[in-house]
C-alpha cells in the first residue's frame, strides 16, 4: 500500500530547468520510480544529455527533451503538443525548477549595492524566475483543467524568497579583492512572489483537482564552490552543512503523488533548519 500512496508511475511530468543541478536530481528520481518525464531545458543537445543521464536515455521511450524558453508561451505551447502526440494525454506534474541567480563569483556590475543594481538584471531575472514560472503554470494548468483529470504544479522556491540574505557571509570577498559583494536583490524578490502565486493558484483550481504547492531548497553543495564561502554559509546552517541536490527528491515525490492528496497552497521547507533560527 505505501508503494502506491507514493507512486508516480506512467504519470506524465515536465521538470522545467531539467539539465541543471537539482533539475536533474529530480528527472532521475522520477524516472526511477516509473514517471513518464518531459525535461525542458534553455540548451538541450544529445551531447549534454549524454553527458548528464547517460546513453540509454536518448532512447528512452518515456524520457523526452525539449528546447524550451519559459519566458515564451509559444516555446512551452510547442512542448506541449509533441508531449501529448507522443504520451496521449495532458501533463499529472509540473515542476517549476527554471530559474537564474547571482553565483558569488559574479563580476562587480551585477552583484554590487542595491542602489546600484542594474534595472536591465533585476527584469531579466524576474522574468526567468516568476514571469517564467507564471507562463508555465498558464500553459499546462490549461492542459490540466481541459483534461479533466487533475494534476500537482510544485514551484520550487529558496531561502531566500522567505528570509533576506545575510551579507555578512559574502563580506570576505571585499576583504580579499577589495570588491564588495552583495547579494543581489532580483533573486529574492522574484522567489518571493512564487508563494503568492502559488497561493492563489491552489485556490483558483482546487476544485478541479489541482493542487499548486512550493517546494523551498535551501544552499546546494557544488564542487565548484568557493571554500570561504562555503564555510561562511555551513557556519550559519544549523546542521552545519550544505544540502545535496538528491535531498530533495523524497520530498518532490510526496508532492507529486497521492501522498499529498490534501495539500494544496502550502510551502513545504526543506532547509536544513536555516529558516528556523
Amino acid at each position: 500500500m505505501s508503494d502506491q500512496l507514493f507512486s508516480v508511475k506512467d504519470k506524465i511530468c515536465i521538470v522545467t530547468g531539467g539539465l541543471g543541478q537539482i533539475g536533474t536530481e529530480f528527472v532521475k528520481g522520477l524516472r526511477a520510480r516509473e514517471a513518464r518525464v518531459a525535461v525542458w531545458g534553455r540548451t538541450v543537445n544529445n551531447e549534454r544529455i549524454v553527458n548528464t543521464f547517460g546513453e540509454s536515455a536518448l532512447t528512452d521511450p518515456n524520457l523526452k527533451f525539449y528546447a524550451v524558453d519559459i519566458t515564451k508561451k509559444d516555446s512551452m505551447n510547442a512542448a506541449l503538443d509533441d508531449m501529448e502526440k507522443v504520451w496521449g494525454d495532458a501533463p499529472d506534474v509540473l515542476v517549476n525548477n527554471a530559474g537564474i541567480d547571482t553565483q558569488p563569483s559574479a563580476p562587480p556590475e551585477v552583484s554590487g549595492p542595491f542602489e546600484n543594481f542594474p534595472e536591465e538584471v533585476f527584469r531579466e531575472v524576474v522574468d526567468v524566475n516568476l514571469v517564467g514560472t507564471f507562463l508555465a503554470c498558464q500553459a499546462v494548468g490549461a492542459r490540466m483543467v481541459n483534461a479533466g483529470k487533475g494534476g500537482s504544479i510544485i514551484n520550487i522556491g529558496s531561502i531566500y524568497g522567505m528570509v533576506s540574505p545575510i551579507q555578512d557571509i559574502y563580506a570576505y570577498k571585499k576583504e580579499r579583492t577589495g570588491i564588495p559583494f552583495i547579494k543581489p536583490v532580483a533573486y529574492s524578490a522574484a522567489k518571493s512572489g512564487i508563494y503568492n502565486l502559488t497561493r492563489y493558484l491552489a485556490t483558483y483550481w482546487g476544485k478541479q483537482g489541482i493542487r499548486v504547492n512550493t517546494l523551498s531548497p535551501a544552499g546546494v553543495h557544488r564542487d565548484t564552490q568557493d571554500e570561504t564561502f562555503q564555510a561562511n554559509f555551513c557556519a550559519r546552517m544549523p546542521m552545519g552543512r550544505m544540502s545535496e541536490a538528491d535531498e530533495y527528491v523524497g520530498p518532490l515525490i510526496y508532492l507529486a503523488s497521492q501522498a499529498s492528496s490534501f495539500m494544496t497552497g502550502s510551502n513545504m521547507v526543506v532547509d536544513g533548519g536555516w529558516t528556523a533560527w
